[in-house]
């Protein structure tokens, strides 16, 4: 019996990780990101078979993380994009997990996929930074705070309280 599908509600991740651990989930979103917007594209560049091709893309669609849009008129054709909630999500993760895995070869060549930013015209390696200073910021710098909710619901976080 298949999994009812309902929008992913990003309550701390949960349900976003859930959404891309799936086997193909993750590399659907990934292919979609990098511009791979059609069924036959996705499925031979993925090496997916048609029919599970069509239950994760109609599952991504389900959650929110997809739309689906006709190409053709004359035939029930689709081009894959992600929503705009999905890419305010998944392209950070996606772009993250892509350039740790580019920096993580273990002396392999990889090749690696350029990104542009838009806004400015350059090619560019995101990267994390604080919103207070601006500058990098690595794991080891990381603390996790208690969280808190605020006016409006916009949940934030505040002092940690150790165990």
């Amino acid at each position: 019996m298949p999994k009812p599908t309902r929008p992913v509600v990003f309550q701390h991740g949960q349900a976003f990780l859930a959404a891309i651990s799936e086997r193909w989930n993750y590399q659907i979103l990934r292919e979609v990101f990098f511009g791979v917007h059609r069924f036959g594209e996705l499925k031979r560049g993925l090496g997916i078979s048609a029919t599970m091709l069509t239950a994760r893309l109609n599952d991504l669609v389900g959650l929110g993380l997809l739309e689906k849009h006709a190409y053709r008129e004359d035939k029930p054709w689709y081009e894959y994009r992600l929503t705009d909630g999905a890419r305010e999500l998944v392209v950070p993760a996606i772009v993250a997990v892509t350039r740790w895995a580019e920096i993580h070869t273990d002396g392999e060549t990889v090749a690696v996929r350029p990104l542009l930013h838009a806004s400015c015209g350059h090619e560019t390696k995101p990267y994390l930074a604080c919103s207070h200073c601006h500058q990098p910021i690595v794991a080891a710098d990381l603390r996790p705070l208690r969280a808190r909710v605020e006016e409006g619901g916009a949940e934030v976080h505040g002092q940690h309280e150790g165990k």
